[in-house]
């Protein structure tokens, strides 16, 4: 199949959708939908969001430098974009969306009940990259539904997690093989 060349950006899909909480020193919160989201390392846990200075999140963790990822499901996709494309400025997005606050155990930061997965975060880093700043962050403590905890083990396919794909969201769930598939003798 012949390749043909497009001008330079950011190809990498698809990725998480999740909704990011925060909490201003005032006490007020807000939600920020992210995609640009990543795993930056496992010991100690790490993960990275990115987030353009115009949002209204931003000054909140740039304060505060706490905040909440809540991976997202089909569950609550509708809310996943309207926090994406609506500005907390001028309105509480948790009770326009009719979406329950609960605190978190060692941030002061509201988690999202409908969420399957909660990650509380501490920034450690923050790094200006252009359009986004980049807020490394520690994993500081993970909630997550007990009904994908299976057998002492916790099964996220079950979470219906939802992905973003250059401005579409999609479901996950098909699994097409499992870490190490490709080296297990076939005995």
């Amino acid at each position: 199949m012949k390749k043909v060349k497009v001008n330079p950006s950011t190809f990498v899909y698809p990725v998480p959708a999740a909704m990011v909480s925060c909490r201003n020193s005032n006490g007020e919160d807000n939600i920020i939908t992210i995609a640009w989201i990543g795993t930056v390392c496992s010991d100690p846990p790490m993960l990275s969001i990115s987030v353009r200075p115009q949002r209204h999140s931003f000054d909140m963790i740039m304060e505060t430098k706490e905040f909440v990822v809540n991976l997202t499901n089909e569950r609550v996709v509708y809310e996943t974009d309207f926090c994406g494309v609506r500005s907390g400025r001028n309105l509480n997005k948790f009770s326009e969306l009719n979406l329950t606050k609960l605190e978190a155990d060692k941030i002061n930061a509201p988690l999202i009940k409908e969420c399957p997965v909660n990650i509380e975060c501490k920034v450690r880093k923050v790094e200006n990259l252009g359009s986004h700043y980049m807020f490394i962050a520690e994993v500081i403590n993970v909630h997550i539904d007990e009904e994908l905890i299976e057998d002492d083990n916790i099964n996220l396919m079950k979470a219906n997690l939802i992905s973003y794909v250059k401005g579409n969201y999609c479901k996950t769930g098909k699994i097409m093989g499992t870490h190490g598939y490709s080296i297990k003798s076939n005995a």
